[in-house]
């Protein structure tokens, strides 16, 4: 990364940034599109299995990572200030808090699993798959988050075609593996949907040894020596680690945890609709990998420039990327609108589900047009360290107007399950709205900053 000056040079940096992180994230995703796809046309029992699992595993993990992910504005911060030799020492006690991360996360899901399952009141088929992709999923875990501690170091100094690389040699494996397994193929068992969490586990594993290779055999990476003389754990670092990362994770939990809740409370409307609602939210969140790429690339490039002491640059660059996000997502929303119907018909061949699926993702519009308003709002925040108050700012907009809202609308009124997308894209308007509001006091308090140490 380097300092820029002009609007232009500043849509270039961000593109550098933003375009290898957008190809990354959207093929981490493209293997739970193509899961998804590969388990419908198994059998119906197998699409609501994985849909199931996906909304209890996911929600956690997705917030694990974003744990791990509070080491990148504290990385970005410190590359920004020249301060080069804090990087490996951080980085290293990231190895160690993640792993007991991972055991807890591990030992938790063994003892939620089995007692949750039963309450969903779910096919036996059903239930069968969902807790064997869990357990599938589970050895991946250690593996996965080791790598997101050192992709966050690569991203943290603007390396991010490198992360781009890894994720694109690591997909293709990932669904040639979930192939194998979920059909059979080459002698292996045909495990159905359980195939895709055995195949994914693997993958996680191969993206680890990208990552450690790109690290001890590249530069700048290789100078920092973050795989050499590991010091011992401290848990005071820990605890200044964590401080950041885990509002960062919990804000991520609001968000995901809801999607997730909103999956078990349509079981109540029949395996068709469980199926549809995983279908046309799968897509959705492909579309959202733009939005969230916006803004990840603002936490990079926000908190590079205030490492720098460059609090009007950091400005812009929040402004370029909440531009770049709404026009985004603005044009995909039109493609939603016109291939509505293709793109059902891509997820199964039960035309009774493939009518479900094209009434969701009419709702699916709304829900991208408000992540391209809110995510880079939370990227920009993020790059400022301000997550504590961002994550209660999630609470509220999520669980407090987004789902009592859904709930009401899907329970009172004649809209059914269609009510709770309504409800969820009410909250993220909500959050938007707060987020922005927040920013602007972020923003006031940085130049009151700049000012006094200007006059002193």
């Amino acid at each position: 990364m380097k300092q820029t000056f002009t609007y232009r040079q500043k849509a270039r940096e961000m593109l550098i940034v933003l375009l290898p992180i957008f190809i990354t994230q959207l093929a981490l995703m493209s293997t739970g599109f193509f899961d998804t796809i590969m388990a419908g046309h198994v059998s119906e029992q197998d699409l609501a299995g994985v849909a199931v699992g996906v909304n209890l595993f996911y929600p956690f993990w997705g917030s694990c990572l974003g744990i791990i992910s509070g080491l990148t504005p504290v990385l970005a911060n410190l590359y920004g200030a020249g301060k080069h030799e804090k990087i490996a020492f951080i980085v290293q006690q990231g190895f160690y808090w993640s792993l007991v991360l991972a055991g807890v996360f591990i030992v938790l899901g063994l003892m939620a699993v089995p007692i949750l399952l039963p309450m969903l009141g779910l096919e036996p088929r059903v239930e069968y798959v969902v807790q064997y992709y869990l357990l599938a999923m589970a050895y991946g875990v250690g593996p996965i988050f080791l790598a997101g501690v050192l992709r966050n170091l690569i991203d943290a100094l603007g390396a991010t075609r490198i992360t781009m690389g890894i994720t694109v040699v690591t997909v293709p494996i990932n669904i040639g593996l979930n192939y194998i397994f979920i059909y059979g193929a080459f002698g292996a068992p045909a495990l159905g949907g359980i195939g895709s969490g055995v195949g994914t586990a693997i993958a996680f594993y191969i993206n680890l040894f990208l990552n450690l290779l790109v690290v001890s055999r590249l530069q700048p990476f290789k100078s920092y020596k973050v795989l050499h003389s590991l010091p011992r754990p401290l848990l005071s670092e820990w605890r200044k680690q964590l401080s950041v990362g885990i509002p960062i994770g919990c804000t991520m939990f609001c968000e995901q945890s809801i999607f997730g809740a909103v999956g078990l409370f349509m079981t109540v409307y029949g395996t068709a609709v469980v199926a549809a609602h995983q279908a046309a939210l799968n897509f959705t969140t492909m579309a959202y990998m733009i939005p969230l790429s916006v803004s990840m690339s603002l936490t990079i490039l926000v908190g590079y420039e205030l490492g720098a002491g460059r609090q009007l640059d950091a400005r812009r660059y929040s402004r370029l990327g909440r531009m770049i996000s709404l026009v985004f997502a603005s044009s995909l929303a039109a493609v939603l609108v016109n291939f509505r119907g293709a793109i059902a018909g891509l997820y199964t061949n039960d035309p009774v589900v493939q009518e479900y699926i094209i009434v969701f993702l009419l709702y699916a519009i709304g829900m991208q047009l408000s992540d391209g308003l809110n995510a880079p709002l939370q990227g920009t925040l993020r790059g400022y360290k301000d997550v504590r108050v961002t994550f209660f700012l999630a609470v509220l907009s999520f669980w407090i107007i987004g789902l009592p809202a859904g709930w009401l609308l899907a329970h009172y009124t004649a809209v059914g399950p269609y009510g709770y997308w309504i409800g969820l894209i009410s909250g993220i308007l909500a959050g938007a709205v707060l987020l922005t509001l927040r920013l602007r006091t972020i923003e006031r308090r940085y130049e009151a900053q700049a000012v006094g140490r200007a006059s002193s």
